[in-house]
């Protein structure tokens, strides 16, 4: 049996652990990957595509160890925001070539290649990119699967598969189309040619422009602070606003209104309107 000292310097032990759980310093998940650098930082999931000497080239096995991190911070009640960016000089310089070359019509059709690299852009959370370099090809395509592009001012895009005798096949055609138009989607796609990144905030692929080396720090701030939001109706919001990609304008009116109504369900839609009234920061409790 514990004594009255040993039991209270266990408690203290807990208790600064947890404190430690939930502190701003970038915390490692515990699993070490092959190709990404994995951190926690106050509520934020960090996501560092590390490939440097491919510039961060997209392969299977770092997709699918992607994959694995995604679910385990959607499942994660604790992380409310996952950043993805890359490390040294770019984002992610596309596809790896050298993996692709080597494939046949049969393998790649039969197997269905491509078709879990979309995992992003199906977790319920919101999800930054932070584009510090390439993002080219598969990357342009990994960085539009996320719901906000912040971009450094050494960001180039493009969509350079034309130049390899293909075409995008993970959204490139279809995503840029619907956030720059079909001209100049058509214009990228059809020529290869890259742009960058103060030409695409302007055409709408980016929301923000930073210099480089404040581009972690300007995202951060911005997921910290969608962090503090409540949680399912992060969701929510989330939902509606993708939705208005694939639905009418009617339907899409139809579901906002029903996912607003859904709202009055929750304790935290009623916290944040007294709050509000209160003139007080709202305690949101995900319910």
């Amino acid at each position: 049996m514990l004594s009255a000292f040993r039991l209270r310097a266990a408690t203290a032990a807990v208790a600064a652990t947890r404190a430690t759980r939930v502190s701003r310093m970038a915390l490692s998940t515990g699993t070490t990957y092959e190709n990404l650098q994995v951190t926690r930082d106050d509520g934020v999931g960090i996501i560092t595509l590390h490939r440097p000497k491919a510039l961060n080239a997209l392969c299977d096995k770092l997709m699918s160890e992607m994959t694995q991190v995604i679910d385990e911070f959607e499942a994660d009640n604790d992380i409310r925001v996952m950043v993805l960016t890359g490390s040294g000089k770019a984002f992610a310089a596309g596809a790896d070539i050298k993996e692709m070359v080597p494939r046949t019509f049969q393998e790649v059709y039969q197997g269905n290649f491509l078709s879990f690299w979309d995992r992003v852009a199906h977790t319920k959370k919101p999800v930054i990119a932070a584009v510090n370099g390439f993002a080219l090809g598969g990357g342009c395509e990994l960085a539009m699967m996320c719901d906000i592009i912040y971009a450094s001012d050494k960001a180039v895009f493009g969509q350079p598969e034309i130049n390899l005798g293909t075409i995008p096949g993970a959204g490139g055609t279809q995503r840029l189309t619907r956030a720059i138009g079909k001209s100049n989607a058509m214009e990228l796609v059809l020529s290869g040619d890259k742009i960058k990144a103060d030409e695409a905030k302007q055409m709408g692929l980016v929301s923000k422009v930073f210099p480089s080396e404040n581009l972690m720090d300007e995202t951060m701030k911005l997921a910290r602070r969608i962090a503090a939001q409540s949680l399912p109706i992060l969701q929510m919001a989330k939902e509606a606003v993708n939705k208005s990609q694939e639905l009418s304008l009617q339907e899409g009116l139809h579901l906002e209104k029903r996912l607003f109504h859904s709202s009055f369900a929750t304790h935290d839609r009623k916290e944040g309107m007294t709050a509000f009234q209160e003139k007080r920061k709202p305690n949101f409790k995900d319910e």
